[in-house]
């Protein structure tokens, strides 16, 4: 077993000691044909590929065919590191860091990474079981720290209000495994109740807070409890509590916070798939996650597919169905929103340009948007 990263650079320091690493790993030291599963083919181009003994098939092919390793131009001795790197470090390590550690560029680094990424998806469909903890987190930046001309470009071309927030459901089996699944920008029980479903054994106790979008659950499941936050309630009796499940919420957002700063939507499922290998086998030593992560290494993602456009491909969500904001440089002040039961009904340029669309005075919008008070004229107001 590789103790750590020094002795795995001195056990893997070439490319024939790497392949008959990955043999022994991936078919237990007996290749076999990937096409036509028949065993013991014969070594050809100097032991750099094999060919399958079956005279139906004869297929050529090497020990990195259909893994995320295949037809790479990079060595396996170089893989190896990257893959111990990503599982290793406690929140992950980004394409800069790794280009210089490897000595790679930094594309190539960013590429190695989503394919490690993609062969850390779990490759069954096992549900959650017992006791399950459901809670979601919003993943995207603050508004409030673009720029303002920033913020006036996007609303001019999309017509609406910034909404750079992508919702991930987390699910997870006390003293078990950790689901995440991103969700998507709609904050409702029809998006929400779907993905748990699909995730959790009917037969489990299901613990969230009191959203309502959890409402209903406890109709399909053998129980459901709820702790109210905003009544200061995070633990009853020792065991109704969301705690497991924020706490891995904390390793997962410090990793964008720490190490990854920004990244795609498009791609964000990748990242909770990562986060979520790792929190599954954090009682695993390196060496032991290492080796068996070169057992499941099926899934390989080309690079075309990686960058193709998914329709989500900005870093920024924009919420099309709003007016646009008659920007008129000569008016004063920080565009307001107005909403009602959180939806965005109308907006405005300013606090006096609301005050004389709704005839509501503006000091009332002002302390309802400092939260001196909840609502102005029965509506709800925040800065954009």
């Amino acid at each position: 077993m590789v103790k750590n990263l020094k002795d795995l650079m001195k056990k893997f320091e070439d490319e024939e000691k790497c392949k008959e690493f990955l043999i022994q790993q991936r078919w237990n030291g007996n290749p076999t044909c990937p096409k036509c599963g028949t065993d013991k083919p014969y070594t050809i181009d100097n032991g750099k590929r094999f060919k399958c003994r079956n005279n139906k098939c004869y297929s050529k092919f090497t020990v990195t065919v259909g893994t995320v390793f295949h037809a790479s131009n990079i060595p396996l001795s170089t893989w190896f590191p990257a893959m111990y790197l990503i599982i290793s470090h406690k929140k992950g390590i980004s394409s800069i860091q790794l280009a210089k550690d490897l000595g790679v560029t930094q594309k190539t680094a960013w590429f190695m990474l989503h394919r490690i990424r993609e062969s850390l998806k779990s490759k069954d469909s096992v549900l959650l079981k017992n006791v399950v903890e459901v809670d979601e987190v919003y993943i995207g930046g603050k508004v409030k720290n673009m720029s303002r001309t920033k913020r006036a470009s996007l609303r001019t071309e999309s017509g609406g209000t910034v909404n750079n927030k992508i919702m991930v459901v987390g699910m997870l089996e006390r003293g078990g495994n950790l689901k995440l699944v991103v969700s998507g920008k709609a904050d409702n029980s029809a998006n929400i109740q779907p993905i748990i479903r699909e995730n959790i054994d009917r037969d489990s106790y299901l613990i969230t807070d009191s959203s309502n979008n959890y409402n209903g659950l406890e109709k399909d499941y053998a129980g459901h409890q709820t702790v109210n936050h905003s009544n200061n309630e995070f633990v009853r009796n020792n065991v109704i509590h969301t705690n497991s499940i924020e706490g891995a919420f904390s390793m997962f957002k410090r990793s964008i916070i720490g190490v990854y700063h920004n990244l795609s939507p498009k791609h964000l499922q990748r990242y909770c798939e990562e986060t979520s290998y790792r929190y599954n086998t954090r009682k695993m030593k390196d060496g032991n996650r290492f080796e068996m992560s070169l057992t499941n290494l099926t899934g390989r993602l080309p690079y075309k597919e990686l960058i193709k456009d998914t329709g989500l491909t900005s870093e920024v969500v924009i919420a099309p169905s709003l007016q646009p904001l008659n920007l008129n440089p000569k008016v004063k002040g920080r565009p307001v929103v107005q909403l009602r039961d959180g939806k965005v009904i109308a907006q405005y340029p300013s606090v006096v340009e609301a005050e004389k669309a709704t005839g509501i005075i503006h000091q009332s919008i002002f302390k309802a948007l400092k939260g001196l008070r909840n609502y102005a004229g029965g509506y709800e107001w925040k800065y954009i």
